[in-house]
């Protein structure tokens, strides 16, 4: 498709040619030039008759959509190091934060945060009583990627409950919907829940109804980390459908998964059931590329199944780094008992089959989305890695799917689904976040020995305009700018959506 040059583009700041333009549409590749003027992309199509201050031959290269990390814990990394190497290494322009229940605004407490908000970083750092605040310290940071917010549920509980282990009062849920709609106010996209943890299990389905029951008004989603993804995740999957249709509110399921030796090969049964919800209600899922999930060391998880390997431990930090059975060899004690000596502590589980993730990862609505974390001494792999990992692995060697698709579940499909203005795709207009890829080499390096290896393959990526990652191999690297060019991507409302 070829788009008009108008006149007053006619000079741009960068025009790339000989590029595989992948639109993020999920259309094949076309092979033509894309042109750029400040932050926006301003031309495609032939552009022979276009001047620009800088031409870049892509040689033959894929150019896409910057890619969107829809399941982020990157809420404090974003400003503790803004650089943010380990997302736009990976092709990675936009994240979103605040998933599972858990965001670092709107929360501000004197007290240690309790389980699982402490995954996002020390007591010291949550001082954010309202996402404005968050906003100001984002754009004084100048992280190197955009970045959306959700509300989470259990920041929202911490704040208002004396005793988060039971369901809210009418009183505690008032207050909590006055913060959840200052904070939607003021550009949050959406609420998150993470029923399966502790601190929110206590929440009943009315409670979690009240809140999403505001979402619709501000054009939000409602984005769970449903109550269990064990064997009871039918059921899980019926309350999440029920809550965000009484608030008439698109479902986003986090990290759509089966979870535990029991649910092994249930895949098909799970994605059956959502697929019959979805003739009445809108859903979609995010899913990333690796059969091992990681979070806090999690007693309702300790099981002989299979493996879990301890990542960090306040209490026994030499402990790091091993099996939790190995541990409890050591000590001479049950699994049950070596987990709460370990106590607060991190673990990577693998208690999940490959087969089962890939029919997730394949499904026609689910997108890619990493659910690393950052202040994890030892990360998962997905940190640095899932990225190149869906288009290496799974679509180039296993061809799960095809190129055009897998880039569609990383860019478009993310863009639409969470009402993400103006990116996601290469349109004329749209904001120049851009990524310069290598389909036959790219692969991710993380691996569960080594999580913080840097994937090979993503070539070039802008933000807003802004070169903002080279990898090494490429031509006349310069250092990357001294800011990153990242903006803070508040909802649209639908009277902007409409404009």
């Amino acid at each position: 498709m070829h788009h008009p040059v108008s006149q007053s583009h006619s000079h741009a700041d960068l025009i790339i040619t000989n590029a595989k333009v992948l639109d993020g549409s999920g259309a094949s590749a076309v092979n033509q030039a894309v042109a750029v003027k400040d932050d926006k992309i301003v031309a495609m199509g032939d552009l022979q008759d276009m001047t620009a201050a800088h031409t870049l031959d892509a040689k033959g290269l894929y150019l896409a959509p910057g890619f969107i990390d829809v399941h982020t814990h990157d809420d404090l990394e974003l400003l503790r190091n803004p650089s943010m190497t380990n997302k736009i290494s990976q092709g990675v322009t936009s994240v979103i934060i605040g998933n599972c229940g858990i965001s670092a605004s709107p929360y501000a407490s004197s007290n240690s945060p309790p389980d699982p908000i402490n995954l996002l970083g020390k007591a010291e750092e949550f001082c954010y009583a309202c996402l404005q605040d968050y906003i100001v310290d984002f754009e004084a940071a100048a992280p190197y990627v955009n970045a959306a917010a959700l509300v989470g549920h259990t920041s929202l509980r911490a704040q208002v409950m004396k005793d988060m282990s039971v369901s809210a009062t009418e009183q505690e849920i008032a207050a909590m919907t006055d913060i959840l709609r200052g904070a939607l106010a003021q550009g949050a996209i959406g609420l998150s829940t993470g029923l399966a943890y502790k601190n929110a299990q206590g929440a009943s389905t009315a409670e979690v109804a009240a809140l999403v029951g505001h979402l619709a008004e501000f054009n939000g989603v409602y984005s769970t980390h449903l109550r269990t993804e064990f064997d009871g995740i039918i059921d899980a999957l019926d309350e999440a459908f029920t809550v965000a249709q009484h608030g008439n509110t698109p479902l986003v399921i986090s990290h759509l998964k089966c979870a535990g030796k029991n649910n092994w090969g249930r895949a098909q049964e799970v994605s059956q059931h959502i697929k019959k919800r979805q003739t009445a209600q809108k859903i979609s899922c995010d899913c990333y590329p690796y059969h091992a999930s990681s979070s806090t060391l999690d007693l309702a998880q300790v099981t002989e199944d299979f493996d879990i390997f301890i990542t960090w431990s306040e209490s026994h930090p030499e402990k790091a780094k091993q099996t939790l059975q190995s541990i409890a060899k050591q000590w001479e004690l049950s699994l049950m008992d070596a987990a709460k000596k370990l106590q607060p502590a991190g673990a990577v589980y693998h208690g999940m089959k490959e087969d089962d993730m890939k029919h997730f990862l394949a499904l026609s609505f689910s997108m890619v989305g990493s659910d690393g974390l950052p202040c994890d001494p030892h990360p998962h792999p997905r940190l640095w890695g899932a990225f190149p990992r869906v288009l290496g692995r799974y679509c180039r060697d296993q061809k799960l799917f095809g190129l055009a698709q897998a880039v569609h579940k990383m860019t478009g499909l993310s863009a639409s689904e969470f009402s993400i203005d103006k990116r996601g795709f290469l349109r004329v207009g749209y904001y120049a976040d851009l990524v310069l890829f290598d389909a036959q080499n790219i692969a991710d390096m993380a691996d569960f020995t080594d999580p913080m290896a840097m994937s090979t393959g993503i070539e070039k990526v802008w933000v807003n305009g802004q070169l903002s990652f080279q990898s090494h191999q490429a031509e006349g690297a310069v250092l990357r700018p001294k800011k990153g060019a990242g903006r803070f991507l508040k909802r649209q409302t639908n009277a902007q959506s409409l404009a």
